[in-house]
């Protein structure tokens, strides 16, 4: 019974095809939880590929229906040792985003798992069904090799992920008592680099809104109305630039944070920005807050993006003015944010650049609130140790992940120190087709779970704050 040996079981799970062979299981299940005629199919997942291996395992299951209509179901799994031990949180979602079957190169398929080199093709590939799979497969090969975990394990198992996680926060919130633990301990977005560990401790928020200007009923021939009427368009191009300036800085004075602080701009000092050897286009250094580093952009600003635009028939273009538009928009933002009044303060802006014909729509998704962990906390270092003894590797560590999870659940609502080690990449064609996770990630993720679970195991962990 030792780290080193326990290690090597952890990479012969992979070594022997156990993982792939399961994640190709896993990856069968189309759960969409964008698709309301998949709502079965999220609760099968649950039922079928996850809650049997936990009961195996030695936990203690119970399902629970979404409180919000139309969310997918929960599951929630306990392995209570010893009421003195320290407990550790675990997160997944099982929902996946639609499959885009007709757009994914010749050969592979969403949901089949397709191997190809060092790659592992399918939906749910990368997210987020081989990052929980890796952290169950890692408790299970402590087990086996000590024959109790040393330490407590909740899980908390989710299928709405991919619409905003409605009916997390009200579950966190209901069973707060029951899930009450020392640390969370996730997995969820990609690694910084393919070959370097990365571990998070927070995400950027989220807000999603429209901008709409509705002016007239149908299109008007553009040479008997041309100048006559006002193109709506055109307005919202002019609102929609006075957002930021031409290279994108933001002009909303209420949507500039003032927490990047120096301890975070030393966190964030050096890290790798985008996606490296050819993962993903190379970054435009002469985007974003000018004042900033590329890193300082992307995990300590904020950021505005236009995500889709429409005006007329674009497909088929007619020789008339629109009596519409509209540009789905997103603000990402950083800790120090008033979410609440990022809304407000663009209608105000608008407001006062005459653009009162420019109508604010909220996202019904809500909004994915933005947390952050300092980097000097207890449970950082310990993880950062944890992970440097397995791979001998410093991991990069970020304050918060560039994109947006529900993390706040789990770090306002439960109140505790969140970590995520993902085990994914940054050119994994994440909510893309051809979706996929690198066997080498795999094979070294779970080598570090097991490792950092041996750890909490063997010591406890750092003492409770």
């Amino acid at each position: 019974m030792t780290r080193e040996r326990t290690l090597a079981a952890a990479a012969a799970r992979f070594d022997s095809g156990q993982l792939q062979h399961e994640l190709t299981d896993l990856v069968r299940y189309q759960s969409e939880s964008q698709n309301p005629d998949q709502l079965a199919v999220l609760a099968t997942y649950l039922t079928e590929a996850i809650r049997p291996r936990l009961e195996a395992a030695g936990f203690a299951c119970t399902s629970h229906d979404n409180p919000v209509a139309g969310g997918g179901p929960f599951l929630f799994a306990q392995r209570i040792e010893d009421a003195a031990l320290p407990t550790v949180l675990i997160y997944g979602h099982g929902d996946v985003v639609l499959g885009q079957a007709e757009h994914w190169s010749e050969g592979r398929a969403p949901f089949e798992l397709r191997d190809e080199g060092d790659a592992l093709y399918g939906r749910g590939s990368a997210d987020n069904k081989v990052q929980h799979l890796i952290n169950i497969m890692a408790l299970e090969t402590v087990l086996a090799q000590r024959g109790r975990l040393g330490f407590n394990v909740k899980i908390v198992m989710e299928t709405s992920e991919e619409i905003g996680s409605p009916g997390l926060a009200q579950m966190m919130q209901q069973h707060a008592g029951t899930l009450a633990a020392d640390v969370l301990i996730a997995s969820d977005g990609p690694r910084l680099a393919a070959d370097v560990p990365t571990m998070f401790m927070g995400s950027r928020g989220g807000i999603g809104f429209d901008l709409v200007v509705d002016l007239r009923d149908g299109a008007h021939h553009s040479g008997n109305w041309g100048g006559l009427l006002a193109d709506p368009a055109m307005i919202l191009a002019h609102a929609l630039a006075s957002i930021t300036d031409a290279r994108g800085q933001l002009r909303i004075p209420e949507w500039r944070p003032d927490s990047l602080t120096p301890d975070i701009r030393a966190a964030l000092a050096g890290l790798p920005v985008g996606g490296t050897g050819g993962a993903g286009p190379q970054i435009d250094t002469d985007w974003g807050e000018a004042t900033l580093t590329p890193a300082e952009r992307a995990y300590g600003w904020n950021s505005f993006a236009v995500l889709a635009m429409k005006s007329g028939t674009p497909e088929a273009p007619l020789n008339a003015i629109s009596g519409y538009a509209r540009a789905t928009c997103q603000l990402r933002y950083v800790v120090g944010t008033d979410a609440q009044g990022v809304l407000p303060a663009l209608r105000r802006h608008l407001d006062a650049g005459g653009f009162e014909a420019v109508e604010v729509v909220p996202s019904e998704a809500g909004i994915f609130a933005a947390t952050r962990l300092a980097p000097g906390h207890p449970w950082v270092s310990y993880v950062k140790r944890s992970i440097t003894q397995t791979t001998g590797k410093a991991p990069h560590v970020l304050p918060n992940l560039a994109g947006s999870l529900p993390n706040d659940c789990f770090a306002d609502i439960l109140g505790l120190p969140t970590v995520w080690i993902p085990h994914s990449y940054m050119g994994c064609n994440q909510h893309a087709p051809d979706e996929h996770v690198l066997k080498s990630i795999c094979r070294e993720g779970l080598e570090i779970m097991a490792g950092l679970f041996w750890d909490i195991g063997e010591g406890g962990g750092p003492a409770p704050q």
